[in-house]
Formats: C-alpha cells, structure tokens, sequence
C-alpha cells in the first residue's frame, strides 16, 4: 500500500512540475536593422502598469554585431505583455531627443506599429500561454 500511495504522490508531483513548466514562456527578440554598431541595444519586457513609466519586469542589453541583436526574455508567466526596444547608441541610457521632441536614436516596439505619437501599449501588447515566443522588431 505505501508503494502505490508513493507512486500516485510522485505521479501527482510530475503532473504539477509540468504544468508549472507549461505556464511561463521564453521570449526570443531579434533585431536586425540596425544602422550603426555604435553603442547597445536595450530591451525591455512591460505590463501595463509599467509601460512607458519605467523599467520593465524584465531588462536586458546586448552589443551589436553587424546590424544585429538578439535577447531571450525568460521563465516569464503568462499574461499580456509588450516589449520596447532602444537603440543607445551614445550608451547614457536613456532616450535622446530632439529640440522639437523627436527621437535621436531608434527604438520599436513588439507590434512594430510606428505612429506618430509616443509609443501605445495597446498597439504593442500580446499574451502569453507557457508556449515560447519570439518577436523581430524593427527600428
């Protein structure tokens, strides 16, 4: 009796580990238009508690090789998510702008929608559901 009651406990144990596994997701972000090897690439994983207020729930930076990046965003849970990309190439960190407002370095977002105004959560969003993703975003 002990040996099927361990059994069914260490079955039960493996059922729960995958679904554990099955419910966080792996990122990958390429970008590949890059115009200059001069400084880093930041990227950044939000919410939309955290879009555009902030650092995101997940950051990373990579150099670039010949006009290319790419980054893995891991173990992240389900939800709806967007991803902001920034090209530093003065490496301060931050976004640089223009006298009237507009950005001196590239960036782009997971929707690879470029509107006219500051960058839109809404239009960048999507959901993850513990299968692994991956974006190419575009400058």
């Amino acid at each position: 009796m002990k040996t099927v009651t361990l059994t069914l406990a260490l079955i039960l144990v493996s059922f729960l580990s995958n679904a554990q596994e099955a419910t966080s997701t792996n990122i990958k972000v390429a970008i590949n238009n890059i115009t200059s090897n001069e400084g880093k690439v930041m990227v950044s994983l939000h919410t939309a508690d955290t879009f555009m207020k902030g650092p995101g729930i997940q950051n990373l930076e990579g150099t670039i090789e010949n006009g290319a990046v790419s980054f893995t965003f891991e173990n992240v849970p389900q939800g709806t998510y967007a991803i902001m990309a920034l090209h530093d190439a003065n490496e301060n960190r931050r976004m640089d702008f223009e006298e009237n407002g507009m950005p001196k370095e590239s960036y782009g977002l997971s929707g690879n929608a470029m509107s006219s105004g500051p960058p839109n959560f809404s239009t960048a969003k999507f959901e993850t559901n513990g299968e692994n993703l991956e974006f190419e975003i575009r400058f």
